[in-house]
Formats: C-alpha cells, structure tokens, sequence
C-alpha cells in the first residue's frame, strides 16, 4: 500500500507587495515559513505502511526551477505509484490541492483521494468535488489510519467515523467522531525525518538555523471574530503532557530553533512555568518563539522575565488595532492601552517582538495616518500590517459575507482585500505597503 501526502504549494497573491514601494518590498512577507506538523501527525498515524510525505512549498523553496504544479504532481505520481493520496488544505491553496486530486485522477482513476486541514473542517462543502473521494474534517490522523486500513483491505468506509465519503457524486456523511484526543492520549510523535530534503527551507529571517512547529495545545479560549483557530475545535482548548513535549523537543536535534504552533502559548501559567522547568532539568537548550497575547505579558510580567531567561527569543503578538472601539467588534477581549505596556515588557526582556495589525478595507486616510503614528511612537523589531479578511468558517465571514467582492479563494491570505476599499484600491494598497516601513529592526532574528 503507497501512500502520497502532500503539502500544496502556497498562493503568491499578495496585492500588498505588488504595490509597494521598492524598500517596503524588503519587509513584506511572502511565504508562511514552517513544516507541515499536520500531515507529520498523519504520517506518523500510518507508519506502518509505505509513506511518502512531499512538502510542495518547500520543493518550490529549495528549487524555483520546479516545474508548474500538473507536472509536478504527475511526476510524482509516476514515481510513487500511490493508491492513497491525501492532501492537507487551508482557503489560499483550496484551488491547488484540487488540481492535485484532479491530476492524481487522470493518471490513475482507481487512486482514493482524501482532503484534510482547516479547511476541510470549516468548509466540507467546498470538498463534494469528483474528484474528491473522502473528505475527513477535524484532527483526522486517526481517521486516515482507518481509511487507510479499508482501501487496504477493500472494506467499507461506512464505519469509518466522522468522514464524507463519495458515492457515486453524492457525498455521505458517515457518522460524528468524538473519541480522538490529538493533545492527549492520542498524540502521536511526529516524524521530522520525513522532511530533511527541505530541512533548508525552513528558516525564519535570515538566522542559520531551520526551525520546526510544535504544539503544546490545540483551540483557543478566546473566541475573535476573525479566527478561524477556536471554531476549528468548536472553543475547545486541550493541552498537551509536558513530558510528551519534553520527549518531542529532544527528538528536534535538527532544529535550533522551536516555533510553538499553538494560538497562545501562555494560557495555563502553572503549565508554562512546569513546562521550562522541565526545559531546564533536561538541559535542552533552544531558541523558542510563541505567540503570547500583549494583556497576558502585561498581567504576568515576572513570568515573562523567566521565559526570556530560559530561551524565548521572539514573541508574535496580535496587536490587532490600537483602536478600542476596533478590538471590541473584533471580540478581543484585550484593552489596546495594554500593548504599550507589553511592548516596554518584552523590550526590558530583549525579546524581539512581532506585532501584528489588522487593517479593515473601510479605513480612509485619516485611519491611515493614526494608525502609522501609533505603530511610530510604538516601535517592534518586527511590525506586520495585514488586511482584515473574512475567513470562510469564521464568525466574521458570517457578518460580512454579503460585502465580499472577490470569492477567489487564492486571494484570502490576508494580503489581498476581497471586499471593497473605502479608498481606491491602488491607494489602499500604497498605504498598507507603507506601513510595513514601520519597524524597530530590519526582520533579522
């Protein structure tokens, strides 16, 4: 039994860069830098089988000469030969995963197609395609592994739960899963051996060393409007056996650098201060970076101090809007006069901070100018300024939903604006490119 997963390419719609100016350019992201953690998960949950895991964006990192995304994949198929092939999904390469499945099916029309990711778990529908065999939504290692074992053994996907499985163009929904704990006791140790061809690739700024996702949680207790985080566990937050997280970290030989894949890292204190004490014990030493919310650094300053200490070098923060009025529409349960206060914390620690904005397509110049002198008199090494885009699945899709211009799907990366501009979009795009000059350093951890 042959099994491809594959991580699709990325989407290079990107307006921002496109009409910034030529020094702008030099910060504007383009890639979102990272192994697939999720499609490690799955490979680990059939590794008893033949398992090939291809990171697409990697390849196309590595060697731009890669030809386009048919070849590619047909190339591999050949190659291979998979009867299995499952490819993980977010909105922006929707299109490319389908191209895939499509490809995968003209070669050979007997190969079982399977879509997993966020995606999948906010949108099944956008998935009931003919090209599309199984659809399996949620933390759906263990599913794989099940659907995996009946192509094996030509059994029926009927008792497999929580999938939609296509018969004859119409898809059935088998049946609700709620027994898989991923954060728990059914984790499963990723395989990062599986990745050292584009081990290379995954390099954050311009530090030497490559750098890997780790969880030590799943969901989100905030609930945002624009996040597609805590509807994807439907609000459940679950975290992870530190030993669990103390075993993975040792098996990162190859990774300096340790990027916690979690949307808040400090939710349980008592958890974090364990959890580096641990770090510690075992004499593991690494470069972390976390996401930590700008209220949580200001209410827990001492713990921040002792996470610099042990190895946090890079925190993400979602500043989101210095606007109050703005954070409360977006539900942020945060009071922007906190990031001020945050920013002083982790500069006193010499953590190099990210902070990120979000810019809604009904700002005008003036909105412009206030937000620009703000993120002036409140400088961060790193400084992101993205577009607020209604993420099919997300509370705040269902609020603008009859606002979006643009459904195409390439384009919802936050980098582009799928509704319309209160200002001309050449100017609202000149404005966003401007503020990415905005910065304390120059995107070099």
């Amino acid at each position: 039994m042959n099994i491809l997963l594959i991580n699709p390419p990325r989407s290079g719609e990107n307006k921002i860069y496109e009409y910034a100016s030529a020094e702008a350019k030099k910060f504007i992201h383009r890639k979102l830098i990272g192994p697939p953690l999720g499609l490690l998960t799955v490979a680990a949950a059939v590794k008893d089988y033949n398992v090939t895991l291809i990171d697409m964006k990697g390849e196309y990192d590595l060697n731009p000469d890669t030809p386009t995304l048919k070849i590619f994949t047909l190339n591999l198929l050949k190659e291979y030969n998979p009867d299995i092939v499952g490819v993980t999904f977010i909105a922006s390469e929707y299109d490319f995963g389908l191209e895939i499945f499509e490809t995968a099916k003209q070669f050979n029309a007997s190969i079982t197609n399977v879509a997993g990711g966020l995606h999948t778990t906010l949108c099944p529908e956008d998935f009931m395609k003919q090209a599309v065999d199984i659809i399996a939504p949620g933390q759906s290692a263990g599913i794989f592994h099940d659907i995996v074992c009946a192509v094996d053994n030509k059994k029926s996907f009927d008792v497999i739960p929580g999938i939609y499985r296509n018969v004859d163009g119409e898809f059935k929904f088998t049946f609700d899963n709620l027994n898989w704990d991923a954060a728990g006791k059914d984790f499963l140790m990723p395989d990062r051996n599986l990745l050292k061809r584009w081990i290379n690739t995954y390099k954050v700024g311009n530090h030497p060393h490559p750098s890997t996702y780790l969880f030590t949680s799943l969901g989100c207790p905030y609930k945002c409007s624009f996040c597609s985080i805590w509807p994807q566990f439907n609000g459940k937050y679950c975290q992870r056996n530190i030993e669990s997280i103390i075993e993975e970290l040792k098996l990162c030989c190859d990774y300096p650098v340790v990027r916690f894949a979690d949307a808040n890292t400090i939710v349980d204190n008592e958890f974090i201060v364990n959890l580096f004490d641990r770090i510690y014990e075992e004499g593991i030493i690494k470069d972390y970076i976390m996401d930590v919310r700008f209220d949580t650094a200001v209410k827990n300053p001492k713990l921040i101090e002792k996470l610099a200490k042990s190895g946090l070098k890079v925190v993400i923060c979602g500043f989101e809007s210095p606007k109050e009025e703005e954070l409360k529409h977006y539900n942020k349960g945060a009071n922007a006069k906190y990031i001020s206060e945050a920013i002083n914390i982790f500069n006193d620690n010499g953590i190099m901070l990210r902070g990120n904005y979000v810019v809604p397509p009904n700002y005008n110049e003036d909105d412009f100018k206030y937000l620009a002198e703000y993120a002036n008199s409140h400088k961060v090494v790193y400084a992101g300024y993205t577009i607020l885009t209604p993420m099919p699945g997300t509370l705040y899709y269902e609020e603008m939903k009859n606002e979006i211009i643009d459904i195409d799907l390439k384009k919802y990366n936050f980098f582009n604006s799928v509704m319309k501009t209160k200002l001309p979009l050449e100017k609202f795009y000149e404005n966003m490119g401007n503020l990415w000059l905005i910065k304390k350093g120059s995107d070099v951890i």
